[in-house]
């Protein structure tokens, strides 16, 4: 655990007399009151850039007197020419809508009475509407290089319009979309069974499967996929197909797991946990699920896991296993959210824990289904750990991920505390658990017929005095000796900087004898570390966040992994050895940044790639070269997925800048520029902010749809500055953690010293006319820039903003603040509903935007704000969303937002009106 950091600014809280017991206990009654809970927020989006400048520059400028320049005004447009130039350029820009390919599977494809070719499996978005949908390509073996290839999206499925109520999700499907950011509707995502070439998917809140490939042969044809034959008459959710049997899936069904075989339509419930009551109070279990805070903070989608191998049984038959995570929620808060809307009035409800409280209790649990010589189920048993979960993983709060060695033999979980400062590597034996039995006589004769060598297994630890980032890079080779297990992982607690680490534990028999009584230490299940070979190093890191992973070629003995080594403002596909890792070879091209997938047999790979100036590109390579020098094989340009879109005509790419801060970094942004600089006239400024964890705004790639807000904000006329301050990503774990215990403090404090280093730079910034906005964490530093810094910031735009860090959830919070009782004033100068004696007093200074239905961010944070605000008699407007949850989804009210944000500046920063009030 982390030391207790107590943040600066206690005097400045003196200074300002305020009663916080008094603030607290109007918190405490308005949670009474309202009977509602709060929440924060977390965006992802990938990151990356380049060094440009310093702030050396600057004092070779010569800055004129201010007095000579004159305000820029921008025009003061109607609420509907406004409402008609925002329209015109969304449907300008609709042109760049198209979703990137994504989700990738290579195979094969060997005609012998044809050319030889892959054949590349993806989901993607094409122009015609927003639906994914599961398209192939073909791409041949050998090509005309004098000509470019361009690959064509071939729909692998028929189109599922004639199909009732398509792109409408239930409940459950509708948060877990919200969870993974999926703004689209049709196919999230796909199970693929290569040997069999059967697909798995949800869509329509149905499962369907169709087959391509294996024995069937490959199409040229789309295919119409089979609905998964069921008797349950609700949603079915999360489809896997069985490893070891493709013929049998699994899937969620009302909180508990279920299989189903897609042959014979034979069907069973596997767990129990859920009662289906109608009263959630009444019913806290769930099976195979993630908790809340799972998804929303540790990117964790599932909670069951196949084995990959089923054990033969002696009459012919085989046994399935599937390791579930169970939850029990009885002691987590409840939240109730109601709809505005008339025509609907429902109340939403559910489990949500706010930093300090309890989280939901969890454990492992395991279904062992036996499958009888002619294919049918003949035995399910239930089983569970021999010894209570906290027993046997003391101190653990989060099961961060979770799986299977490829033997079957082990599976493996990485687990949290609750801090998140300290990291394990479990081994888990399937022995380790016994069936559920009521008779405690019968418990105590199975947990007797364990033996004391069967014990989970430590073969790796970390810690760390800040906090632990999780991500997914973890391979586990196949065990070649009894006493030994070999694995590849990233850790950043060494260095302080991401990198992979090829790492040899002894496997030792656990010191902890359960047949003696009493409970196992800490220190019990630690296996000795053999051996750990640094695969990379310096000051920059491997990425293993947002999508990002390893592929590891076993027969090579190399691994291919994402990261930054030449530039932290852009992302590039590197291998090293992992046997003699001397030398680290870059795959991808230098001016872009690259998010890459390696193909399955390691001879291609695909890169969406862009810059500033250009929009995503995705191209296919192939590795070439020679054989015996595989770490040197070159990444051939073959084949175009999906070209550019170009530029729209209007767009004008944003300025890249650097410079050195008062902190010692080096701190990147980027500037948009008024598109018509006049000479000697001074621009309004809007400073567009996230500034939070695990996101990175400054970077070397084409922003997106979204961004185009901000060349249009500087068609306009304004200038526009988004700057990465202490605590974004990318740059190494102390220069993220340098929020720990104190958001919203350091922040704001670099943003600032970035206008001014701009403002010194160029004269056309008008540091009196500058704007603040964000969404989610943005939206909170909007409304710490207006509270610590009003002299800077004369309007502020709040988007969704967490208001009080004590009602936002334990797994996000407590990792940067710690908890409540431990860090109280760092909790109290970070929360802008306890700062609003600092509000200021003039009106047309704060706009508050927010999703009614956010369950993440809850309203009530906003309107615990509004109740103090109005309580100290300060001014604020207000725009809600009633439709809309933490993002923006409706494309009106995506529309409204862009509408209003442009009004708001226009009329209280810009125009001629907004000088005259």
């Amino acid at each position: 655990m982390g030391h207790l950091f107590i943040p600066d600014g206690v005097s400045d809280l003196e200074d300002r007399n305020m009663d916080f017991p008094r603030v607290r206990k109007s918190v405490r009654e308005f949670q009474c009151v309202e009977g509602v809970v709060m929440a924060a927020a977390m965006e992802t989006e990938q990151p990356n850039i380049e060094v440009f400048e310093t702030a050396a520059a600057s004092a070779a400028v010569d800055i004129e007197d201010s007095e000579e320049f004159e305000p820029y005004y921008v025009e003061r447009y109607s609420w509907s020419r406004l409402r008609k130039l925002i329209t015109d350029s969304r449907k300008l820009h609709g042109h760049m809508m198209a979703k990137p390919p994504h989700d990738f599977y290579f195979v094969k494809k060997n005609d012998p009475e044809g050319p030889h070719s892959d054949r590349v499996y993806y989901l993607a978005m094409s122009n015609e509407n927003r639906e994914n949908r599961l398209f192939y390509s073909e791409i041949p073996h050998e090509i005309n290089k004098d000509s470019v290839l361009l690959l064509s999206w071939k729909p692998l499925l028929d189109y599922f319009q004639s199909v009732p109520d398509y792109g409408i999700y239930c409940r459950e499907e509708e948060l877990l979309r919200e969870r993974k950011r999926i703004g689209t509707i049709g196919i999230a995502s796909y199970d693929f069974h290569k040997e069999s070439g059967m697909f798995l998917f949800q869509a329509s809140n149905k499962i369907y499967f169709a087959v391509d490939g294996g024995n069937s042969g490959f199409t040229n044809e789309p295919l119409n996929p089979s609905p998964v034959k069921t008797s349950c008459s609700n949603i079915r959710m999360d489809p896997k197909i069985c490893p070891a049997d493709p013929s049998w899936i699994s899937f969620i069904h009302s909180n508990d797991l279920w299989i189903s075989n897609i042959e014979t339509g034979e069907e069973r419930r596997l767990t129990f946990a859920h009662k289906g009551l109608p009263n959630l109070e009444d019913d806290p279990k769930s099976a195979g699920i993630s908790s809340f805070v799972l998804q929303e903070e540790f990117d964790r989608y599932t909670g069951y896991w196949w084995c990959p191998l089923a054990e033969d049984t002696p009459d012919g038959g085989k046994i399935f296993r599937i390791l579930y995570e169970e939850n029990d929620e009885s002691n987590v808060e409840i939240i109730h959210v109601t709809s505005p809307m008339l025509e609907t009035r429902r109340c939403d409800s559910y489990r949500y824990p706010r930093t300090g409280t309890l989280n939901p209790k969890i454990t492992f649990k395991m279904s062992e289904v036996t499958i009888n010589a002619n294919g049918r189920i003949a035995n399910v048993i239930d089983m569970e750990l021999v010894q209570p979960f906290e027993v046997l993983f003391n101190g653990t709060e989060y099961i961060a991920r979770v799986g299977w060695t490829r033997e079957g033999k082990y599976a493996w979980a990485i687990l949290l505390d609750r801090p998140q400062t300290r990291l394990q590597i479990v081994l888990i034996p399937p022995a380790l658990f016994i069936p559920v039995v009521d008779d405690p006589v019968k418990r105590q004769k199975l947990v007797e017929s364990v033996p004391d060598s069967i014990m989970p297994l430590i073969i790796y630890e970390e810690t760390t005095d800040i906090w632990i980032n999780v991500h997914d890079i973890l391979h586990i080779f196949p065990q070649v000796k009894e006493n030994e297990i070999q694995f590849i992982f990233a850790s950043e607690c060494k260095t302080g900087f991401r990198h992979l680490y090829k790492i040899t534990t002894i496997l030792e028999e656990c010191k902890y004898k359960r047949s003696c009584g009493g409970y196992p230490s800490a220190d019990d299940f630690k296996c000795p570390i053999k051996e750990e070979l640094p695969l990379t190093g310096g000051d920059w890191e491997v990425l293993g966040r947002h999508g990002s992973t390893i592929w590891v070629n076993e027969a090579t003995h190399l691994v291919y992994f994402q990261g930054t080594k030449d530039t932290p403002l852009e992302h590039h596909l590197y291998v090293v050895s992992y046997e003699c890792p001397m030398e680290i070879v870059r795959l991808t091209q230098l001016g872009y940044s690259h998010n890459c997938f390696v193909s399955q047999n390691f001879d291609m790979f695909v890169s969406k790639y862009s810059n500033q100036d250009h929009p995503h590109c995705v191209r296919v390579f192939r590795l070439t070269g020679l054989e015996e020098a595989a770490l040197h094989k070159q990444g051939e340009f073959w084949a175009t997925m999906l070209e550019s879109p170009g530029c729209p005509p209007d767009y004008i790419p944003p300025e890249m800048f650097s410079f050195h801060s008062k902190s010692g970094y080096i701190l990147y942004g980027m500037m948009f520029k008024p598109h018509n600089l006049q000479p000697r006239k001074k621009y309004p400024t809007l400073l567009y902010t996230y500034g939070g964890p695990q996101v990175q705004l400054v970077n070397n790639r084409f922003k997106g749809v979204k961004y185009l807000r901000l060349n249009t904000l500087a068609e306009l006329g304004y200038v526009v500055v988004v700057i990465d301050s202490r605590g974004s990503c990318h740059r190494g774990l102390k220069f993220e953690g340098a929020l720990k215990y104190k958001m919203g403090q350091v922040e704001i404090e670099d943003q600032v010293e970035g206008l001014q280093y701009l403002a010194a730079k160029y004269s056309f910034v008008d540091m009196k006319r500058v704007a603040i906005h964000g969404w989610s964490y943005g939206g909170y530093l909007s409304l710490m820039g207006l509270v610590r810094r009003p002299e800077i910031f004369k309007v502020a735009i709040a988007g969704a903003p967490v208001t009080l860090w004590i009602f936002y959830d334990t797994g996000y919070t407590e990792r940067y603040m710690g908890f409540p009782d431990k860090n109280e004033s760092g909790y109290d100068i970070g929360s802008a509903a306890m700062q609003v004696d600092r509000f200021p007093l003039d009106p047309n200074r704060l706009l508050l935007l927010h999703g009614f239905l956010d369950e993440n961010v809850h309203f009530s944070h906003t309107t615990v704000l509004l109740s103090f605000l109005v309580r100290a008699g300060r001014p604020y407007d207000l725009q809600v969303y009633p439709q809309e949850r933490h993002s923006i989804r409706v494309p009106e009210s995506g529309e409204h937002y862009e509408l209003y944000l442009l009004y708001y500046l226009q009329e209280n920063l810009a125009s001629q009106i907004a000088a005259m009030k």
